[in-house]
Formats: structure tokens, C-alpha cells, sequence
């Protein structure tokens, strides 16, 4: 995760970066992403997104920023009576035990991308013959290796296993680093179709990543 950063690495300590090869062949396969305009069509498709996976009999694991944004995602799940379990900053006392179930089939796990990292998700009998873990972020983050931590959940140890970033126009990261002209570009995109928007907006969530990895 420091392929990102390797150019500052050299600058500041003449320092290079090896990429190391995984242990085992990696078989994640990375859906393309989808950009909403407004936050609520984006939690719409993420609820959509998780009860797909939990239905095929995969585990899930949902990546959100913030606290607030795991507990707001927990109270959609709970209205379309979706069981799961939310891994944050006040269940540390339980965060074995969480990380323990959640390679269940159908297992449905909201969690703070910090928490539970380090440990690996371990699937159950069933899950990889369904397709393995599916991680869902849910907002991009400031430096594009947080989110490569959070996709790395999935497809650990040669196992089977998908991620999908679904976003909005109205995340933190646009709103923090959009100028004048990020802000016209982001309206404009808004009125795009479907297909056109999700390229468009990569372009714009890139180049705001871009901006805050430059600050």
C-alpha cells in the first residue's frame, strides 16, 4: 500500500519501493464503481448491494468512514430487516468476536475501516463456492491506500472475493476538496446519463483524491 506514496518516499528520504508479490495467487475482482448523485440514492444502492450478496449466500463486509456513517447504514439495514453486525469504535470489546463471524454465509458486517484490520475475515464452508467476500466501500477516502487496506479484506490467501466502491457526489471528499471548478464540474456531471456520470465521475473523485493527497 505504499506504491501510492513512493515518489514522497524518495523525495523526502531516498527511499524506494519494491512491490512484494502475495503469498498465493490473489483471485479479487474489482466491480466497477457506481456514483450517485445525492447520498441518499447512494445508501439506497448500497442497501440493494448487500442484500444481492447476503442472498447469494456470500459474506459481506461494508466499509464506512465515519461512526456515524456505520450507525446511519445500521439503521437502513434494520428498516428492510437486514441482520448484521456493526464493527466500530463502540464495540472494541467485541471486535474478535465480530471479525470471528463475519466469513458466515450471508454474514453482513458494517464496520469503520480502521476497525478489525489486521485480522483476516476466514470464510466458511460454502462462501467461496459462492463467490467469496464482497466488500462495499462506501465513501472515498483522503489517500487512495486507505482504500486499497479496505478492498484488501476480500480475496486474502488465494481466496475468491469481489469489492465496489459506491459513491455520491455529495461524499466528504468532493465537498472538502472541490474548488469553484470542481464544484461546476461535479453540477454538470449530474446531468449526465448513467454510463457517462460513473465515467465522469470517477474522473472527479480521482482528481479530488489527487488534491488531498497533494495537502
Amino acid at each position: 500500500t505504499a506504491r501510492e506514496v513512493a515518489a514522497e518516499l524518495w523525495s523526502v528520504y531516498r527511499l524506494g519501493v519494491v512491490r512484494i508479490p502475495t503469498n498465493r495467487p490473489a483471485q479479487r475482482t474489482r466491480i466497477p464503481d457506481q456514483i450517485h448523485v445525492t447520498a441518499d440514492a447512494k445508501w439506497q444502492a448500497v442497501v440493494r448491494a448487500i442484500a444481492d450478496a447476503g442472498q447469494s449466500g456470500r459474506s459481506v463486509l461494508i466499509g464506512t468512514r465515519t461512526v456515524a456513517a456505520s450507525d446511519h447504514l445500521s439503521r437502513l439495514l434494520t428498516q428492510q430487516g437486514l441482520t448484521h453486525r456493526v464493527l466500530n469504535a463502540r464495540q472494541d470489546g467485541e471486535e474478535a468476536a465480530i471479525i470471528a463471524e463475519a466469513g458466515r454465509p450471508g454474514c453482513m458486517t458494517v464496520a469503520t475501516n480502521m476497525a478489525g484490520r489486521g485480522t483476516d475475515i476466514r470464510l466458511e464452508k460454502g462462501v467461496a463456492d459462492a463467490g467469496g467476500l464482497h466488500v462495499i466501500a462506501t465513501e472515498r477516502h483522503d489517500a487512495r491506500r486507505i482504500d486499497r487496506q479496505l478492498y484488501g479484506r476480500c480475496g486474502r490467501q488465494g481466496d475468491r472475493g469481489t469489492y465496489q466502491a459506491i459513491l455520491s457526489l455529495e461524499d466528504e471528499l468532493i465537498r472538502a476538496q472541490a474548488g469553484p471548478l470542481l464544484r461546476w464540474i461535479s453540477r454538470s456531471v449530474c446531468a449526465l446519463s448513467r454510463g457517462t456520470r460513473a465515467w465522469a465521475g470517477g474522473a472527479l473523485f480521482w482528481w479530488a483524491q489527487r488534491r488531498a493527497e497533494r495537502t
